[in-house]
């Protein structure tokens, strides 16, 4: 990102994204999907998109796939931040890998019966 970049603004989209991720309280959770129903806007490639350029400074590993696996790349950093608070997981042992992960290790995955917020 050049400096030029960095000093823009937001879009008002992501804007909306990563307020309302910051709200998510720790040990929960909500889907790319459930984020943009909330926000009555987009829809999750969008949500997605704005945590893939946006998310970084906001507790990115709260907003999940709709199957609870852990972001390929960024699995070991998210499972760390799931035990720190408490998030409920769910095993899969026997399972593999999650689609698109390079991790060599059945990884759990978020249980969102349990760990899903509905932003009240």
């Amino acid at each position: 990102m050049t400096d030029d970049e960095e000093s823009q603004p937001l879009p008002p989209f992501a804007e909306r994204v990563l307020e309302l991720t910051e709200q998510i309280p720790a040990g929960r959770v909500m889907t790319y999907g459930d984020v943009a129903e909330y926000l009555e806007q987009g829809g999750p490639r969008q949500v997605g998109r704005v945590m893939a350029l946006y998310g970084g400074a906001v507790p990115w590993w709260r907003v999940v796939r709709a199957d609870g696996a852990l972001l390929p790349g960024h699995e070991l950093r998210a499972l760390e931040q799931y035990r720190v608070e408490g998030t409920p997981l769910r095993s899969v042992r026997g399972r593999g890998p999650a689609r698109g992960s390079g991790a060599a290790e059945d990884l759990p995955r978020v249980d969102l019966a349990r760990a899903r917020w509905d932003g009240g």
